[in-house]
Formats: C-alpha cells, structure tokens, sequence
C-alpha cells in the first residue's frame, strides 16, 4: 500500500518511487510531480515501514492514517500549520489516546499531520483505503464459498501397498578431486 510513497530525509514532502538504479533511485515529488535522483546516503523511509509507539505496541502508520481520514470526514486535517504544541498533542490524543507520550515529539505528530495532509490532497489516500476495503471483501467473498467445489475438484489420491523390501544405503561424502600438478621445466642458458 505505503511501500512506493517515501519520506526523504532533509526533504519536505512526500515522494513516489519511479525507478531504481544501481547507485540511486529516482522519485517524483508528490504534490509538485518534480523528478529527483536519491542516493545511497540519503536515509530513505517508505509510509509503510514507519510507525508510533504506543504504551503496549507499535502501531502502523496507515491504521492512523485511516482513523485521521473517518475523524475528518475525508478531508484534510482541522489543525493548523502554525497550531502550538498543545493543540496538536491534544489532536493527536483523539487520534491515538495511547500514545508514548515520552517517545513520541510533537515534531513527529507535526510530521504525521502534514503527510497525512499531503496524501488527502494527492487522493493517494482515499485510493488506498478503498482498495483496502475492496481486498478485505474479496476475501470474505472467498472464505464464506462452501468448500465443496474445492473438493469436487481435487481427485483423491489412492492408497498403494508395496510388498517390496526397503534398502536403505548410505552416501559417503564424495573427496574432492585433487587438481594435477603442472610439470614445470626448467631451461638454463649461457651466457658467452
């Protein structure tokens, strides 16, 4: 879902994976579509790799992602960018209650809002909880069908009974060929 939108460290925004190279890939800017080689240096995270430490685990970005865009009523974020510290701990309490508040900065939760905001604006967001939802109901679709086209399907194996003896044979572990010695020749001249 988040493996292809990547946070860029010492760059604002959010970007694509369009491309690897052996030495770098290439990203485009999401909200500016700016193409921009990024190197092997560069600390490089994906959306889906990133998430906040609560008191008991760690939850993923895109469950808070998804619980942001139904408090918001898909759109983007009600906090400002210039908000104080206290109104944005005080979002992001709604939106998580128990998160570490020791672990967890406000830099962070500004971060959070921002790309949150970032992808509402892109619709990257709305796309991938659709396709979410979407998949989660293939998949119930699948497990509700009755199994008994699975076993109409599948031909039984039948039972063989062998009369015969069983040898059982050990391998010894085969020596590596020795490589043959080059003849080496010597030739001594003389000199006049």
């Amino acid at each position: 879902m988040l493996k292809d939108i990547l946070a860029i460290s010492g760059q604002s925004g959010l970007f694509k994976l369009v491309a690897q190279a052996p030495k770098n890939i290439i990203v485009e800017q999401l909200q500016t579509k700016k193409r921009l080689p990024v190197y092997q240096t560069t600390k490089v995270s994906a959306l889906e790799d990133i998430a906040i430490y609560t008191e008991n685990e760690e939850v993923p970005l895109f469950d808070i992602l998804k619980k942001m865009f139904s408090i918001e009523n898909k759109a983007a974020s009600s906090v400002a960018k210039t908000a104080s510290n206290d109104e944005v701990k005080e979002y992001f309490e709604d939106i998580l209650p128990t998160y570490d508040k020791e672990r967890v900065y406000v830099s962070d939760m500004k971060k959070v809002i921002s790309w949150y905001n970032i992808l509402i604006e892109t619709g990257i967001l709305a796309e991938l909880i659709d396709a979410e939802k979407k998949a989660e109901t293939e998949k119930a679709e699948d497990s509700a069908k009755p199994n008994e086209d699975k076993k109409a399907v599948e031909p039984k194996a039948k039972k063989t009974v062998s009369t015969k003896k069983q040898t059982t044979t050990t391998k010894q572990p085969q020596q590596k060929p020795q490589a043959k010695k080059a003849k080496t020749t010597t030739t001594i001249r003389k000199t006049q």
